[in-house]
């Protein structure tokens, strides 16, 4: 009777284990999509701007990379203000957060459209800049979400935003 007992209670655990991983999963696609939301709002207007100034790829390529990183803060920043936080501590878990998720978002996606022949120079009325940012913003999400989801097994990243977000969210 207590070998069943036991085998119960393994199959019981595996089930929370299963819940854990695919609420884990499910935080770290969120996370994920919230750092490539910042990311892509900087990185096209990084483009917008370098390209309309006569910029070189990679003055472009620097001023994108600062954008997305001000966006990405600004976005995760603005639920952590509403949540009754101050700005300078908002900012610290911000940045705790997202700076490694961003960073891995970053190198790829400007990464990818450097390998796509012709996408960097291609400018802003090209349906090649078009196609290939898309792509390389996909596999900039592919490469960050293992990111987050190590980060949030550990306690940290977004984990660090979900505790002020939790009930504030929409």
């Amino acid at each position: 009777m207590s070998h069943s007992h036991d085998h119960g209670v393994t199959h019981h655990g595996h089930e929370n284990h299963h819940n854990h991983d695919a609420s884990l999963g499910s935080m770290a696609a969120s996370a994920t999509l919230h750092c490539l939301t910042g990311c892509a709002i900087g990185e096209v207007l990084g483009l917008i701007i370098g390209t309309a100034l006569g910029w070189s790829n990679t003055q472009t390529i620097i001023l994108a990379v600062i954008l997305a990183f001000l966006f990405g803060y600004t976005l995760s920043t603005l639920p952590l203000r509403k949540a009754g936080l101050g700005f300078f501590a908002a900012l610290s878990i911000v940045f705790a957060a997202d700076t490694l998720s961003i960073a891995t978002m970053e190198v790829v996606d400007n990464a990818v459209m450097a390998a796509i022949p012709g996408a960097m120079s291609a400018g802003l009325v090209s349906p090649l800049f078009w196609i290939s940012m898309p792509i390389a913003l996909a596999a900039a999400y592919v490469a960050a979400y293992p990111v987050n989801k190590y980060l949030l097994s550990k306690g940290k990243g977004h984990a660090l935003v979900m505790k002020y977000h939790h009930g504030h969210d929409q």
